[in-house]
């Protein structure tokens, strides 16, 4: 599978639900999640739990075909730019960041990993997007 169609497959995870379908075979798939909540936060665990279930019915199995790297910023800024390094040096094929801080924090590391992003609620207000109108 091409890397553009996975991070295509990715991406229509994060919007769950899933409407594509993964090959079993093939190289191991790297994704980073970077979280801004804590790892005790029920909403961002549940977040990560629907997360992983999509991939797993669309044929992406944890430790199979795909390996996970979830980082926990536990509402801190510092932590989120720290983290956003870490996951940026581990070369992942897709990087899913939970909110607007872990996306400015993973964007202002890395330009040319793909990112995609969930609970921004104004992308280009916050500098994440830039929409130009021909």
């Amino acid at each position: 599978m091409k890397r553009r169609e996975f991070i295509t497959l990715l991406g229509g995870a994060a919007a769950w639900p899933l409407a594509a379908s993964a090959q079993q075979s093939g190289p191991m798939r790297r994704i980073g999640v970077l979280t801004y909540w804590g790892s005790n936060n029920r909403v961002a665990l549940a977040g990560i739990a629907a997360f992983k279930k999509a991939l797993q019915q669309s044929g992406w199995s944890e430790g199979f075909n795909t390996r996970i790297d979830i980082r926990w910023c536990e509402n801190s800024v510092e932590r989120a730019r720290t983290y956003a390094a870490e996951l940026v040096a581990l070369t992942p094929d897709v990087i899913l960041a939970s909110n607007t801080p872990s996306v400015v924090a993973l964007q202002s590391i890395t330009r040319t990993l793909p990112i995609v992003f969930v609970s921004v609620s104004d992308p280009e207000g916050a500098g994440v997007v830039r929409f130009i109108v021909i």
